[in-house]
């Protein structure tokens, strides 16, 4: 009788544990189809946005009007948009696909910027339209590999979560006919840099990484661990790891890090002059002890010792007992929102958490005093009637085309929201228009 009942409880744990099996295979299978499925969607929809970039291009170089022209660029400039979107979603994520993704850039950059100017009274010049031409042609080019990428697949009915098993087992002899198609498309594009010398159609684009204003001699590890022990405020060099950044790394840097029972501390300090570039400090903060307005001057001192001069607060954030400072460099009445840095300090203690010095270090340099073709009243009727505007500034910012432009900063208040309104000092144009974020609601704390 006990024999029967072992074997019904084992067959039923069997039939249970089988079961369960098969529910996990199929919502795994539910999973894989959703992801080739988007996948594939998200191929289908790059193949046919750069084929409708290639006919828009055409369409702009066939155009006699100007007032047509614009329109057409914009939307040029959208489908770019779209095909980049498409990119991202591909599981490209161990495929180089940079210089593609850089191609399409280029082309958006080129025709925002050109879109953007009054073409009656500036129109297209002669080496625009070399580059237009030029676009046209090498986009023709990669809608031909992406559409013989299609062709194979679609013929040979090829997954796309083949393409993601054959870029994990890259040692396995396996159908990456994708793979080999999208190399390909990478390769054909690299040649179109090569191609252009002049650099004709990408004078715009990404910010480069290179630090302009690292000042000083070149520091030994030595004078780097000496500072690190400063900063992270122990004693001995037991625990405490250094290492150099390695060739290639946008700036030579000391990446020194500390640990103990009580907190990590993470930190890159520059070979040159031995600047602080970036800080991180993970422990635990107690209950808050000072004001958000004394860890301000916490960080501003921070700051001062380093030799950071004319930085002032333009935002202050508290959460969990931690104030995180926005920094901006401040010169004869002009905010530069390039030259930005972030510290953030504890309200425990007043302790450093934190310092993010990137943006200054990139974009700092001994600038001429802008002065404003308008005057801030002027400037002020460019602004929303509605808005009530309670602070102003000069203010030198970023523009779409990435250069640096003189504009009022105006802090207003429209309906229950605050808003941070940037018009062109020179022209009037508006900017850029911000809305700034109240606090934040801790859900966590009201469950």
């Amino acid at each position: 009788m006990f024999r029967w009942i072992l074997i019904a409880v084992l067959a039923i744990g069997i039939a249970g544990t089988a079961f369960w099996g098969y529910q996990e295979h199929q919502e795994k299978n539910a999973i894989l189809i959703q992801a080739e499925n988007t996948y594939q969607r998200a191929f289908h929809e790059l193949t046919y946005h750069v084929d409708l970039l290639n006919d828009k291009i055409g369409s702009a170089l066939a155009m006699n009007s100007d007032q047509r022209l614009s329109p057409q660029l914009v939307e040029i400039w959208r489908i770019t948009s779209e095909a980049l979107s498409d990119v991202g979603q591909l599981p490209l994520g161990l495929l180089p696909f940079n210089k593609t993704e850089e191609f399409l850039s280029e082309i958006g950059d080129f025709t925002y910027r050109t879109a953007v100017r009054n073409l009656e009274t500036d129109p297209l010049s002669d080496k625009e339209t070399k580059s237009l031409e030029s676009l046209y042609k090498q986009s023709g080019e990669i809608k031909d590999e992406l559409r013989q990428v299609q062709h194979v697949a679609l013929k040979n009915n090829l997954r796309w979560m083949d393409v993601q098993l054959a870029m994990a087992n890259e040692d396995e002899q396996m159908d990456n006919t994708i793979i080999d198609g999208f190399k390909t498309v990478e390769k054909t594009v690299e040649g179109f840099s090569e191609g252009n010398g002049d650099a004709s159609i990408s004078n715009t684009s990404v910010k480069k990484h290179e630090y302009k204003f690292l000042t000083g001699e070149e520091i030994s590890e030595d004078e780097a661990l000496a500072k690190a022990k400063s900063l992270f405020n122990v004693k001995n060099n037991e625990k405490i790891n250094i290492t150099k950044s390695g060739k290639g790394a946008d700036v030579p840097v000391y990446s020194i890090s500390y640990r103990n029972d009580k907190k990590n501390a993470y930190m890159d300090l520059s070979q040159k002059g031995g600047h602080p570039i970036t800080l991180l400090v993970d422990r635990p903060v107690n209950d808050k002890q000072i004001s958000l307005n004394q860890g301000m001057k916490k960080a501003q001192k921070y700051l001062e010792q380093f030799d950071f001069e004319n930085m002032t607060v333009f935002q202050s954030t508290q959460f969990d007992n931690i104030g995180a400072f926005s920094f901006l460099y401040s010169e004869d009445g002009v905010r530069y929102y390039s030259d930005a840095m972030e510290v953030k300090v504890a309200l425990d203690n007043g302790d450093i958490l934190g310092l993010t010095a990137n943006d200054y270090f990139m974009n700092h340099t001994e600038r001429e005093k802008p002065t404003p073709e308008l005057s801030e009243e002027e400037a002020k009727e460019m602004v929303n009637p509605n808005v009530d505007i309670q602070e102003e500034f000069l203010a030198v910012i970023d523009n779409d085309l990435g250069e640096e432009v003189l504009t009022y900063e105006f802090l207003g208040i429209l309906g229950n929201e605050t808003y941070r309104i940037f018009i062109n000092a020179m022209d009037g144009k508006e900017e850029r228009v911000e809305k700034l974020s109240g606090s934040e609601i801790n859900y966590a704390s009201s469950m």
